[in-house]
């Protein structure tokens, strides 16, 4: 029996006719998952993303000293005068998280002793926080603040801080002027008495006897 050297015609036809099938849909499950590795990929990093604005808003709160600025209103805006937690290397920052009509855009305002709305001449840092924001509400009860917040066709987030008193108001003592001190009357008799009769006021010298 005599082996074969080589492949037939027909049999190199049906190899491109069965790679002809296979490459088209090996093709496509490779795009597919490629994809999908890339829509995972974004969703982490939104997700990621999403976990860092709430954990910068957590310790913006937790960091402050009490004085927090609820305003309520469609979306809640909350303002902190004072807060450690800097992203700017500051020692202690004023932040603001407002809601923009734009957009519905979360955004977080940090700098020293700026108003709302930010003024020309004022230095403040604006960073952009979550988009497509649904509801971001704020509720504080004694020492208790409740923070929720929601996207657009997300599953709301919501985390509660402990411990966060207003500051006691600081008294401010009034100097009394100090009242003068009246003299004893013992000294002034005293005095009166030691001093010596004026010339004007002496009485005349009786006359020698002889």
């Amino acid at each position: 029996m005599r082996h074969r050297a080589a492949f037939t015609l027909i049999e190199v036809l049906i190899s491109i006719a069965l790679l002809g099938i296979i490459l088209p849909a090996l093709y496509q499950s490779v795009t597919l998952l490629r994809d999908s590795n890339s829509h995972l990929f974004s969703h982490l990093m939104k997700a990621k993303a999403d976990a860092k604005a709430t954990r910068t808003l957590f310790l913006d709160i937790a960091s402050s000293d009490g004085n927090l600025t609820l305003h309520k209103d469609e979306f809640d805006r909350l303002c902190l005068e004072k807060t450690n937690n800097s992203l700017y290397g500051l020692s202690q920052a004023k932040v603001c998280w407002v809601v923009l009509k734009q957009n519905k855009t979360l955004v977080r305002a940090e700098g020293i002793g700026f108003h709302l709305p930010v003024g020309m001449e004022e230095k403040v840092e604006v960073d952009a926080v979550m988009r497509d924001m649904a509801l971001f509400d704020l509720y504080w009860k004694g020492d208790k603040v409740l923070v929720v917040l929601q996207q657009k066709g997300k599953e709301p987030v919501s985390f509660m801080v402990q411990g966060i008193t207003k500051p006691k108001p600081k008294k401010i003592k009034i100097k009394k002027p100090k009242a003068k001190k009246p003299s004893a009357p013992g000294k002034t008799a005293e005095h009166n008495a030691t001093r010596p009769p004026s010339p004007g006021n002496s009485a005349p010298l009786a006359p020698p006897s002889f």
